[in-house]
C-alpha cells in the first residue's frame, strides 16, 4: 500500500465476516477510524479504535486491545492479550485481561477490573498520534520501504492471516445500516444485516445482505450472492455477476445483467441495459463424457439379445387362465413343445428359425431347456414331410403320442 494513501478511506469487510446476535464477528483485527460509531459488539483478534469511537456493545478481542482517548464501550471488554486504554476511556461492563494494562487519566470502569500482568496508570499515546509520529521519524531517516511495510502491516494481511475489518473514520455501523463516506468493500462469504450506504461499492461472491445497496458511484454484485433489497446508485453503473439475486428494484445509469442473475423487481436504466452471456456456454462435466464413451463402447445388440431372450422365454411357458378345450387342427408351419406351447419359425426354407433358445448360426443356447430335457434339433420343413410321407404330425418330446403324432389328452396353450 503507498504510504500517502490513507490506510482508513474505504470501509473493508473480509471475507467470511458475519454479524451474529448483534455481534461483527471476524477471524483477523478490527480497525476503527476515529470519531466512528459501531453500534454492535465486536468479536475478533486485534481490536484497535481511534478517538471518540463509540460501541454498542462489548468487545472481545483475542490479542490486544486499544481504545484511544474518550472512547466509550457500553458493555463488557475482554482481552486475551494486552490492553491499552486512553485518557478519559469508559467502560460500561468489566474489563478482564490476560496480560498487561496500560491505562490514562480518568479512565471509568463500571464494574470489576481484572489483570493477570501489570498494570501501568499513565497516560498513553493515542494509537494514531503514535503511529503519525513512528511513520513521520521513518520518512524523515530516508526509510521509506520500511514506512510502506509497517503501513501495510497494519491494514492488510500475508495469505496465511485474516484480512482485517477497516471502518474509515466518521463512520456509523448498526445493524439498520452501514454509513461511510468512503468507498465501500465486502469480501466472500460474509452475511451482514443493514444497508449498506457509500461512495462505491463491491460486493464479492457467496454473500447475503438482509438490507439494500446505495452508492454515489458504481455498484458491483458478485456470484452468487444475494441481496434483499433495492441496488441504487446515483451517478454511477450497477453489475450483476451470474448466479446472483436480487430481492428488489435496480436503478443506475447502465445496468449489467448476467443471463443467469435473477432480478425479482423493476431494472430502472437511464442509459443502457445489457445482458452478458457464456461465451462457451454451460461447463460439461467430464464423469458424463466418460459415461458416453463406455455406452458406445458396448455391442449394439446386447440389449435386444438380452430382451428377445427373455420374450423367447416367456411364450414358451404355457399360460394356465387362458386354455383351449377344442382339438388342435395340425399346422404345417408351426412346432409345438412339450408343454403345448406354439412357437411360430420366423427363419426361412435355407435358414432355420431360432427355436427354444438355439440360434439359427449354430450359436449356443442361452436358456436351459424346461424340466432339464434335452433341446431338440430342428430340421427343415421338406426333411420333416418327406421322413413321415406327408403326414405333418404335431411335434412332441413325449413317446406317448398317438399314431399321428397327436397326443389327445394334451392341454394346448391359446396362440395369440
Amino acid at each position: 500500500m503507498p504510504i500517502r494513501s490513507d490506510p482508513l478511506d474505504e470501509l473493508t469487510i473480509p471475507d467470511g465476516t458475519t454479524v451474529e446476535e448483534h455481534d461483527l464477528v471476524t477471524g483477523g483485527d478490527v480497525i476503527v477510524g476515529g470519531q466512528s460509531t459501531v453500534e454492535f459488539g465486536v468479536r475478533g483478534d486485534d481490536v484497535m479504535a481511534g478517538e471518540r469511537v463509540t460501541f454498542g456493545g462489548h468487545i472481545e478481542a483475542e490479542g490486544d486491545c486499544r481504545l484511544d482517548m474518550w472512547s466509550e464501550v457500553e458493555e463488557d471488554v475482554l482481552v486475551g492479550g494486552d490492553a491499552y486504554l486512553g485518557e478519559r476511556a469508559q467502560v460500561g461492563g468489566e474489563l478482564k485481561v490476560a496480560g498487561n494494562v496500560d491505562i490514562g487519566d480518568d479512565v471509568d470502569i463500571q464494574e470489576s477490573f481484572e489483570a493477570s500482568g501489570h498494570i501501568v496508570i499513565r497516560n498513553p499515546m493515542p494509537t494514531v498520534v503514535f503511529l503519525v509520529v513512528y511513520l513521520s521519524q521513518l520518512l524523515r531517516i530516508g526509510e521509506e520501504e520500511a514506512a510502506e511495510d509497517l503501513a501495510s502491516q497494519l491494514v492488510e494481511a500475508d495469505d496465511e492471516e485474516a484480512q482485517p475489518v477497516v471502518i474509515p473514520r466518521g463512520a456509523r455501523v448498526s445493524d439498520d445500516a452501514w454509513r461511510v463516506s468512503t468507498p465501500a468493500r465486502v469480501g466472500d462469504d460474509c452475511r451482514l444485516h443493514g444497508n449498506v450506504r457509500a461512495e462505491e461499492l463491491t460486493v464479492g461472491a457467496d454473500n447475503t445482505i438482509f438490507g439494500s445497496l446505495r452508492a454515489r458511484g458504481d455498484v458491483f454484485v458478485g456470484e452468487d450472492t444475494e441481496i434483499k433489497g433495492d441496488v441504487t446508485t446515483r451517478n454511477g453503473d450497477v453489475s450483476v455477476a451470474r448466479g446472483a439475486t436480487v430481492w428488489g428494484d435496480i436503478s443506475a445509469e447502465d445496468v449489467e445483467l448476467h443471463e443467469h442473475a435473477i432480478v425479482e423487481g423493476k431494472i430502472r436504466v437511464s442509459g443502457e441495459l445489457t445482458q452478458v452471456r457464456d461465451a462457451l456456454g454451460p461447463e460439461r462435466d467430464d464423469s458424463e463424457d466418460e459415461v458416453d464413451d463406455e455406452s458406445a463402447d458396448e455391442p449394439a445388440n446386447a440389449q435386444t439379445h438380452e430382451t428377445d431372450s427373455d420374450v423367447a422365454e416367456s411364450e414358451s411357458e404355457p399360460a394356465d387362465d387362458a386354455v383351449d378345450e377344442s382339438p388342435a387342427e395340425p399346422r404345417t408351419d408351426e412346432a409345438a413343445d412339450e408343454d403345448g406351447s406354439v412357437d411360430e419359425p420366423t427363419g426361412t426354407d435355407d435358414e432355420p428359425a431360432e427355436v427354444d433358445g438355439v440360434a439359427a448360426d449354430g450359436a449356443e443356447e442361452t436358456d436351459e431347456p424346461a424340466d432339464d430335457e434335452t433341446a431338440l434339433a430342428v430340421e427343415s420343413r421338406e426333411t420333416v414331410e418327406a421322413e413321415l410321407d406327408g403326414v405333418v404330425p404335431m411335434m412332441g418330446g413325449r413317446p406317448d403320442h398317438s399314431e399321428n403324432g397327436h397326443d389327445e389328452d394334451a392341454e394346448l396353450a391359446e396362440v395369440e
